[in-house]
């Protein structure tokens, strides 16, 4: 009998929570819905400093700009400046290697300047070894492109090539030559004389020539 009853119990309980749930106007559901995401961006700001910390790291060079930090994380904009300062003032300390830049309202990771001779030391201790095959594509790339940006060469890579770029940098083999007018000012990047005389050349004239590809009649070759 007490196996009934709660039987019975059970019942009755499921009942009233599919009724509940019919009465339920569309409207009522979308204000739960919006509760429910209003939540997960409640969360999102509780997070937001460790969250803009590791967006920081993966887009490297290109930055973050308020707006975007906003825009991702559900944040108002001084929310996001709040949150950036907050990690500036941890990264100022002694104890880091890195340091957030900000420039023209887009921040960035830098490594310190007590860094760079120490990064100098260890690129130089690789700087006769041979070049590896990631660097050579790297390399004609710049050579053919330039001036470029990392983001064009990553798009024609297909991989990351922020450290690389570094590598080649401390080898001289590449510099620095001024931004481009893109969003954010991404940094050109060109060969350096001692590029050409890695390579026994007098001018990228004589670079070999790139194949040349009739667009209209590759595209229709796909289809034959």
């Amino acid at each position: 009998m007490i196996e009934n009853l709660e039987n019975n119990k059970e019942e009755v309980i499921e009942e009233k929570e599919v009724m509940l749930h019919e009465e339920l106007t569309s409207e009522q559901e979308e204000k739960i819905e919006e509760a429910i995401q209003e939540t997960n961006k409640v969360e999102e700001g509780n997070r937001a400093g460790t969250i803009l910390e590791g967006l920081l790291f993966i887009v490297g060079e290109e930055g973050i700009t308020l707006a975007q930090a906003s825009e991702v994380l559900g944040i108002s904009q001084e929310r996001a400046e709040e949150e950036f300062s907050l990690l500036q003032a941890a990264y100022a300390e002694d104890s880091r290697g890195f340091e957030i830049a900000n420039y023209g309202g887009t921040y960035k990771f830098l490594s310190k300047a007590i860094v760079h001779p120490y990064a100098e030391k260890l690129f130089q201790t690789t700087k006769t070894a041979g070049i590896s095959q990631a660097a050579l594509e790297t390399l004609a790339i710049i050579a053919y492109k330039q001036p470029i940006t990392r983001v064009e060469i990553e798009e024609i890579r297909g991989v990351g090539c922020d450290m690389m770029l570094r590598k080649l940098e401390a080898r001289n083999l590449i510099r620095e030559n001024g931004r481009s007018d893109a969003p954010g000012r991404p940094i050109l990047y060109e060969v350096t004389d001692e590029f050409m005389d890695s390579f026994k050349l007098y001018s990228l004239d004589e670079l070999p020539k790139l194949p040349e590809f009739n667009t209209d009649e590759n595209s229709e070759n796909l289809f034959d």
